[in-house]
Order: structure tokens, then sequence, then C-alpha cells
């Protein structure tokens, strides 16, 4: 790493910050802690990150309304670390903006990992060319491997929105409102029927099993 990304860690537990910032210095990067909620928006447009670790209990402030306000000026990386460990939690989280929901416990070895994926990803800015699958929204066309995919419209516009943005989760919801362009009232569990039969064609077409990845309680990314 040619010049160290500065990391905010946002964590009133004085214990586990110093750890993730042990392993963050440790990956390459260079840490900074903030342990309480009303100086984090400030700390922020004052001093932008490269990415932000941001509990969600905190002291004079809540994490969820931090990265709704974040979001209002910024698209900083913001990777939320969280002992709410609901489904309601992960799906508003991700809802609201952010880029992961990682619940403790938690391994630090992860959290960095975790935050490698996204950074790559923020990096790559949207660029899709080196992927094995392509889509083309223009002819309703997908191939993977250089094989043409036989694809019904609502597998195609899953395959698009997950090829689009490789390694963001997106909630069952969000899926649902891109793939039925009518904004038709379905159960949100009819996205796993989808991905079940999108993920069997994909690897026919010689993919892994794992190629569209469930994320316990929140939904799907494509794993690339």
């Amino acid at each position: 790493m040619s010049e160290a990304k500065d990391i905010l860690i946002v964590e009133d537990e004085e214990k586990l910050a110093k750890l993730l910032a042990d392993y963050l210095k440790a990956a390459g990067y260079e840490p900074r802690i903030i342990d309480r909620g009303d100086t984090v928006v400030d700390s922020v447009r004052e001093n932008p990150p490269a990415a932000m670790l941001l509990d969600l209990m905190l002291p004079g402030g809540d994490g969820m309304e931090i990265c709704r306000e974040i979001r209002q000026f910024s698209q900083l990386p913001i990777l939320m670390v969280t002992a709410r460990v609901e489904e309601i939690d992960r799906l508003l989280g991700l809802e609201l903006g952010a880029d992961d929901y990682i619940c403790k416990p938690y391994s630090p070895r992860e959290v960095v990992a975790r935050l490698k994926a996204v950074l790559r990803r923020i990096e790559r800015g949207g660029d899709t060319s080196n992927l094995p699958i392509t889509v083309d929204r223009d002819s309703y066309t997908a191939r993977c491997n250089d094989k043409e995919l036989e694809l019904t419209p609502v597998e195609f516009r899953l395959l698009a929105t997950l090829v689009e943005s490789p390694g963001r989760v997106f909630s069952r919801d969000k899926l649902l409102d891109h793939i039925y362009e009518d904004h038709r009232v379905v159960a949100d569990r009819t996205v796993d029927s989808h991905v079940k039969n999108l993920r069997r064609k994909l690897v026919d077409a010689g993919m892994g099993e794992d190629i569209i990845r469930s994320i316990y309680g929140v939904g799907y990314k494509l794993d690339i």
C-alpha cells in the first residue's frame, strides 16, 4: 500500500477500538478513533477518512442517524460494526447507505478483510470489464464465460443489478424494486426463487455455486 489510508473507527468500547486499530495498522492503514457520536459528522466534514467503521450504540448519538446525515453530503464507505443483530437493523442500515454490516462478536481479521473488499469495490468505481459476466440492458442479453444465458426478464434484471455493483449487498426489498418494473406487491422471499434459478443457470455456464452469495438476514451480493 503506497499511501496509508485513514480509517475512522467510531467505537466507545476502548479495548475493542484499540484492538481494531492495531489490526488496521498491521494491514497498512492509519486508524483514528472517535468514542462519541456527536462529533463524528463534523470530523468527517473537516477531515474525510478513506472509510469508517461505525458502531451504532454510542454516547452522544445514534449510529443510524449518523449514517443518514453523512449520506446527505458524502459517499464515504461506511461499515456498520455493531451488537444489533436483528434483521430489521441490518436491513435499515443497508437501506440508509451502509456498505456493509458486521455483527458483534466478530474477528478483527474479518473486519479488515471486509473493509478491504469494500475499498476495492469503491476504487474500481463500477468498472466491471474484468468480470466473466456481462450484461447489455439495451439488447436484454447476458453472457457468462462467452456463453449467452437464457434468462427471463426478471432474471435478467436481477443479474444486471448484481453485476453492475459487484460486492454490494442488496436487501430483498431493494432487489424487488429493481426486478419488477411495475413495482407490483410480491413477497420478498420471491427473490429467493429467482436467485435459485439464476444460480443454476450460472453454474451451467461454468460459474461456482456461490457466485451469488446469500448474506444471512440481509440479502444477496455478487461475490466476484
